[in-house]
């Protein structure tokens, strides 16, 4: 299976792909690459309607001349808490900012997410988001606005009284919630709408009949959240005592 970065043939290949409406995995499968690496590249170059090989390739070659030689690492130390492997970690980041993406959510804001869940701390401030991201303090500014009016990220102060974005064992919890609050406000207003058509009105009956599967909807998502929340929540382990 061929290994290192795409070649511009194989990103010709891709946008080919993508024009024929094929899965990213198909088109893993015609160049034997990894489904992952395919969709990174679709998902950091425009995505599915707007990928261009060329211009990926050139902006691949850009990111490569800017980025800075590593630090030698000390090998007997680990390269992240826990043990972990750091290239391991930074790739599953992709990965899972890439799916945040595919599910709506917007780039900056699923860059900002995918942070700060895979944090331990579940918590960080604006500057090391900064930091970590290398993008400006204003994308942060937005992209913590957006994920708060998604109830997925609060806001709390430190000891030293810095602004700290936080994730929490709670957050998807706190997403469907938010989201069942949408939606009941969505059945109001589709209510409203019955009274100004007209009761009994094709447009009105519409309504209605949106608001009446919105309304069932939102009930069962909060519903199951609270179900979910009291049976499947767990606390993550407690160190262990390496003296035992």
């Amino acid at each position: 299976m061929p290994g290192g970065r795409l070649t511009q043939q194989e990103r010709q290949q891709i946008a080919l792909g993508l024009a024929d409406g094929l899965a990213y995995a198909e088109i893993a499968r015609n160049l034997e690459r990894p489904t992952s690496t395919v969709t990174r590249e679709v998902m950091r170059n425009g995505g599915p309607t707007a990928y261009r090989a060329d211009l990926a390739h050139r902006a691949t070659q850009q990111r490569s001349r800017r980025k800075q030689p590593a630090a030698p690492r000390d090998p007997g130390a680990p390269s992240q808490a826990h043990g972990r492997d750091a290239d391991a970690v930074r790739a599953y980041e992709e990965t899972f900012t890439t799916v945040l993406i595919q599910s709506g959510t917007p780039k900056m804001m699923a860059r900002v997410m995918s942070c700060l869940t895979l944090t331990d701390t579940g918590s960080l401030t604006a500057a090391e988001l900064v930091q970590r991201l290398q993008v400006s303090p204003a994308s942060i500014s937005k992209a913590v606005a957006f994920l708060e009016s998604q109830g997925m990220v609060r806001r709390e102060h430190d000891e030293r009284r810095r602004e700290r974005y936080v994730v929490d064992n709670d957050i998807m919890y706190q997403s469907m919630m938010a989201s069942a609050r949408s939606t009941a406000h969505m059945v109001d207003i589709a209510r409203q709408g019955v009274g100004v058509l007209g009761s009994g009105t094709p447009a009105a009956t519409r309504l209605e009949n949106i608001a009446r599967f919105l309304d069932f909807v939102s009930e069962s998502i909060a519903r199951a959240a609270e179900q979910a929340r009291d049976i499947l929540h767990t606390q993550p382990e407690p160190p262990k005592d390496s003296t035992t």
